[in-house]
Parts: C-alpha cells; structure tokens; sequence
C-alpha cells in the first residue's frame, strides 16, 4: 500500500491527496510519489537515467512542499522530464525551512510513459503539513 491517499472530495478540476511518513522527509517524499503517480500512470516505467540536486526554501512547511512539488512540475513542463526523489532532507533552519534533494529521472518518451492527468499547479487549497499520529501527514491539491 503506497504511503499516500488519493481525496475523494477534491474540487472536479483538482485532484487531492495525503501524504504520510514516519519522518518529515518520508511525508515529502511520499508527495512526490503522489505527484508523481497523478502525472504517470506507470511511474515503475521510470528509468534513473538522469540526477539532478534540488533546492527550495520557505517560510514555512507548507511552503516549502508546495515549492519542493513544483520543481517536479518544472521539470516535466520546462524540461520534459518525470522525476524521483532519490534522497532527502527537510531542515527548519531559523525562520524558515530548506529542502534539499537529489532526484532522478527521465526524458519522457510515450512510447513507455503511459502519461496521465497533467499537472498544471500546486494549489493552497487544503494544503497542509502537520504532525500526525505515527509522523508526519501532508494535504495537497493539485491543479489540473
């Protein structure tokens, strides 16, 4: 079982999920996998053929996953890639928070990508990242 939920009452044009992990890094990580899972239907097609280092800062945690998951929208819209957390790590530090990541990936080629909804946004709608329970939980909507 994927350590995410989809939404069943995100708004029509939208779609939703919550992400889970242990750590804060495990929730990042799994909304990235959601992100990911919304924009490819088979994301185990996805070949590490490519790795790149991610950085975001923000004022908050919310922020800083909203920032973090649109790197994974640049990348597919500006570069045609679908990526991957490889590793990572989300540090408050002062007033704010940083995220740093190495990710990787591949080009995308329809013919082994079976390409899903396109993702056009991050949205404030709902997002939310909180400790829960066993961790950390993460709310994101996703424009589409």
């Amino acid at each position: 079982m994927p350590p995410y939920r989809f939404l069943e009452d995100a708004p029509t044009a939208d779609v939703g999920f919550v992400a889970f992990g242990v750590t804060l890094e495990e929730c990042f990580q799994a909304a990235a996998d959601a992100t990911l899972a919304v924009m490819l239907a088979n994301p185990e097609a996805l070949q590490p053929r490519l790795r790149r280092a991610l950085h975001v800062e923000a004022d908050s945690v919310d922020l800083a996953l909203l920032r973090f998951l649109e790197e994974f929208i640049y990348a597919k819209d500006a570069d045609g890639n679908f990526l991957r957390v490889a590793s990572i790590s989300v540090i408050e530090r002062g007033v704010g928070w940083v995220v740093d990541a190495a990710v990787e990936g591949e080009a995308i080629e329809p013919s082994r990508h079976q390409l899903s909804a396109d993702i056009k946004a991050v949205t404030l709608h709902r997002l939310n990242v909180q400790r829960a329970d066993n961790g950390w939980e993460a709310t994101v909507v996703l424009d589409i």
